[in-house]
């Protein structure tokens, strides 16, 4: 996506999340080898708490096509210090998509009326906080003004969509994770790794872009 082609590639990705999705091959080239598991990741039959998250798309000043993440405070009890999508739990009786609007509007300020919602990604089971999240991708036509919200966001990032489809900006090193020597896969963005399911999420999205 381009910032000449931006209100027209908009709409092709609006056409491409309502066909079949990239879904699992997409998500684990991002994942580590102990998450490359369709059934550990399908959120189908889990008793898992729900959540849902909202990947932003908007141009910049420059009219530069950007996405919006989160870095969320180091002392928060589940993914302390990782970057996420703007998301959080569904409230009862709550719609998926009304929850990741909802829960961008209490972390960046962002008002649910501005956005477009232009579909879903495919769900993720998360292990360690037994969450399934739905993501869904919005979009705005004009940079936004966000602000973070100081118990659960540190930090906005507005990550320009050439960064995160450039080459290198995918990269592998081998950590310690549960009690075990793991490759995980990561986005470099901005000095900060993005990794497990959001940079798995965030495959999807661009593998999109990459079959238009």
């Amino acid at each position: 996506m381009t910032a000449a082609c931006f209100t027209d590639c908009l709409a092709d990705l609006r056409l491409r999340l309502a066909g079949p999705l990239p879904g699992r091959a997409a998500q684990f080239r991002m994942a580590p080898r102990y998450r490359r598991d369709a059934a550990l990741a399908d959120v189908r039959g889990k008793p898992c708490r729900e959540a849902a998250v909202l990947a932003l798309l908007h141009p910049m000043a420059d009219g530069v096509p950007a996405l919006v993440l989160t870095v969320r405070p180091p002392d928060l009890r589940h993914h302390g210090g990782q970057v996420a999508f703007p998301g959080g739990r569904r409230e009862p009786g709550e719609a998926l998509e009304a929850t990741a609007l909802r829960e961008a509007h209490e972390e960046i300020g962002l008002p649910p009326e501005q956005v477009e919602l232009l579909g879903a990604l495919t769900p993720l089971y998360i292990p360690p906080s037994n969450f399934c999240v739905y993501p869904f991708v919005g979009a705005l036509t004009a940079p936004p003004v966000l602000y973070p919200a100081d118990e659960e966001v540190a930090e906005i990032l507005h990550v320009p969509l050439s960064h995160l489809q450039a080459p290198d900006t995918r990269r592998v090193e081998t950590w310690r994770l549960h009690g075990r020597e793991v490759e995980v896969p990561f986005f470099a963005l901005a000095g900060h790794k993005v990794w497990g399911a959001t940079a798995m999420m965030l495959s999807e999205l661009l593998a999109l872009f990459e079959a238009a």
